[in-house]
């Protein structure tokens, strides 16, 4: 997808919606991401096909995609929504990484929050993250 850039020229400050899907758990694994600036015009969108794995491994994965994209493009500020209670619970340290596997991408999306000035988490409900959920759905069935 191409990037319209002059919209990144005046906005240094992005909202991203992520979501990870796995048919199965553990099972065939998509990831969405999706930026937009403040006054929510579409910076890009994406997805992938990731594999086999669990739905809480592709929702880090999916943040990890969107954080990086972000970075590629010169945000410096993002707010970061999400409907994994469990990622966002984990990432404003309201719960313990328990799972080692999950400690790996946990410490990787810590390192790219330093990446920026200001990075803010937020949970949503499923309702509220409809287009990012259906982009990961899909990517999980086409690889």
């Amino acid at each position: 997808m191409n990037v319209d850039t002059s919209l990144m020229e005046n906005h240094l400050k992005a909202t991203l919606y992520t979501d990870g899907a796995s048919l199965g758990n553990p099972g065939r694994a998509g990831v969405s991401f999706i930026l937009y600036t403040l006054e929510r015009d579409l910076i890009k969108k994406g997805s992938q096909f990731i594999g086999w794995t669990t739905n809480n491994v592709a929702e880090y994965i999916a943040l990890i995609y969107g954080m990086q994209e972000a970075l590629g493009l010169g945000i410096k500020e993002l707010i970061c929504y999400s409907d994994s209670e469990l990622l966002v619970r984990q990432l404003k340290g309201h719960y313990k990484v328990r799972s080692e596997q999950l400690l790996l991408f946990y410490n990787l999306v810590k390192h790219l929050e330093s990446l920026f000035t200001t990075v803010k988490f937020c949970h949503i409900r499923r309702d509220d993250n409809v287009e990012a959920d259906k982009m990961a759905k899909e990517a999980a069935k086409g690889g």
